[in-house]
Formats: C-alpha cells, structure tokens, sequence
C-alpha cells in the first residue's frame, strides 16, 4: 500500500499542471516553442489551464496580429479567434 501510494504521489508531483493550476517550466517552454514555429509570441502569465487543454490569450503573431488561442493537452491547436 505504502508503494501504491508513493507512485501515486510521484506522478501527480511530475505533471504538467501542479495543483494550483500553474504550469511547470517544461509545458510552458514546449507551448512557447510551438508558438514560435507558427510565428508568435505570448506573455506565459497568459497561459489557461482547462480541463481538456490550455488557453492562450493575447498571443501575438507575425504582422501583429492578435489571437486567442486553444491547445489540447497534446499542445494541438484547436481553435483561433482574433481579438
């Protein structure tokens, strides 16, 4: 029971999102890389935790213009809407 326990609490300390809702520092830099493939750009203070992914508001792309922004949790863009 004692081992149960101990990796139960190991992967929920490994995950991507801790308890708070805040994002640890490899999401984050995967989620800015990806961003950076596309050609934008995003304050990580803007990043969303929802249940089935991320919302990224006020990324700014190429040309300056601005979007919302939803991945999934595999970082897959879902959805864009310009603001």
């Amino acid at each position: 029971m004692k081992h149960l326990f101990a990796l139960t609490a190991a992967a929920l300390i490994s995950g991507p999102v801790f308890a708070d809702g805040h994002l640890d520092a490899e999401t984050v830099e995967k989620i800015e890389a990806m961003l950076a493939s596309i050609e934008c750009q995003m304050d990580p203070d803007d990043i969303e935790v929802e249940d089935d992914g991320y919302d990224l508001d006020d990324v700014i792309c190429k040309g300056g213009n601005q979007f919302d922004i939803k991945l999934d949790k595999d970082l897959n863009e879902v959805s864009r809407r310009a603001e």
